[in-house]
């Protein structure tokens, strides 16, 4: 019994050293270590903002990806699973840039409370869930555990400037 508690308590001061190094990157870090660069935030194009703060809960308006790079198409048509991933992570860098600009740090997100998905997708088109990965799992590159969110991912017969994707979010402040 002394053996097993013994090896319990080695095994959990051996993990710790790495999930306190991994604590101490910050969101930027991590992103720049999956190889991926943050553009520059979006502005918008129309009568809406880009984000609204209530107190500690910041809310992203519907997001293409930034710098004019959204990808365009139909999923199920014109692109397939891979390339809406894609489209999907670029618009999660994206809207990560808007959280920045909007608090000036990643590191001040506690949570992801919400991801709304949208696919711009035929009528046949069944993996939406599978493209909105992209833009979930860019949250969860920058923010860990705490970037999984609950989220819906859909289909729409068009999206504007016929976007592959956009997304919106939810994000709890510390």
């Amino acid at each position: 019994m002394k053996k097993l508690i013994f090896c319990s308590m080695l095994s959990a001061a051996l993990v710790l050293p790495l999930s306190v190094s991994a604590q101490s990157t910050t969101p930027e870090q991590r992103i720049e270590k999956a190889g991926f660069v943050l553009p520059e935030a979006t502005k918008p194009i129309g009568n809406y903002v880009t984000w609204r703060l209530s107190g500690k809960t910041l809310y992203l308006s519907g997001h293409g990806a930034c710098e004019g790079k959204s990808v365009l198409g139909k999923l199920g048509d014109t692109l397939n699973v891979k390339q809406g991933y894609e489209a999907s992570q670029q618009v999660g860098l994206c809207a990560l840039a808007t959280i920045k600009s909007a608090i000036g740090d990643l590191s001040k997100v506690k949570q992801v409370l919400q991801i709304s998905g949208m696919v711009n997708a035929t009528s046949s088109f069944t993996d939406h869930p599978k493209v909105i990965n992209g833009f979930s799992d860019m949250f969860v590159t920058a923010f860990g555990d705490d970037g999984k969110a609950a989220r819906a991912a859909v289909g729409m017969s068009s999206l504007p400037a016929n976007w592959a994707v956009e997304i919106s979010a939810i994000v709890e402040l510390k």
